[in-house]
């Protein structure tokens, strides 16, 4: 799918409270590994970890699911999704994703859509069948917090793979980029302090 504009952003929109009360709820939850995949938390390997965290992966994680995250961002999913053009139908969020980056960890490049929708005897009946079709990351740091740890896309549908935009816009706190799930993204190494950041997947029917 050809696209006019790979991410849409929104610079500084949400309220410092609002981003400092994500870090200090999340701050209190347990912190995991970040996973990719297959992978599950209670059966991953040692072995496998490492090799995850040297070769595609290296971050912690909280999963959040508060009412008074979502009523904050989904409106900035809706105005996304019209501005852009995309007009992708939707009508379920899963799980937020606390994401803490700090010295040497990143996330190489991947997209957060799957091959197959989720199965139709999911636990969860909100997923039954469905894509993830918007991806949207909600920066929590100051910039002046952390160094490296660049968001940035590649437009793979381009003729040249190693095209790569970086999305400067999203570095400031209480900024927001949206994007198609399916669009591949990465975040560098950070070379000093932390970045914490939040991640939300919209699901919907796929695509006919």
């Amino acid at each position: 799918m050809n696209l006019k504009y790979y991410y849409w952003y929104f610079p500084k929109v949400l309220p410092e409270k609002f981003c400092d009360d994500i870090i200090k709820y999340a701050k209190s939850q347990k912190e995991l590994p970040a996973l990719t995949g297959s992978y599950k938390q209670d059966t991953i390997k040692e072995e496998e970890l490492l090799n995850l965290k040297k070769n595609k992966r290296d971050s912690n994680i909280v999963w959040l699911d508060e009412k008074w995250i979502y009523k904050e961002l989904h409106p900035y999913i809706n105005i996304a999704n019209q501005n852009a053009g995309w007009n992708f139908q939707w009508d379920f969020s899963e799980q937020c994703q606390f994401t803490k980056y700090e010295l040497n960890q990143y996330y190489g490049w991947h997209c957060d859509s799957f091959e197959e929708p989720y199965p139709m005897d999911s636990n969860n009946i909100n997923y039954r069948g469905k894509i993830r079709k918007l991806s949207m990351t909600v920066c929590l740091s100051e910039e002046k917090d952390y160094k490296g740890g660049e968001f940035e896309f590649q437009p793979r549908s381009q003729d040249d793979p190693m095209i790569t935009l970086e999305c400067k816009e999203v570095r400031q706190k209480g900024s927001i980029v949206v994007f198609p799930s399916f669009v591949w993204h990465r975040v560098k190494p950070i070379t000093e302090g932390a970045r914490y950041s939040l991640v939300m997947w919209s699901l919907g029917r796929p695509f006919i």
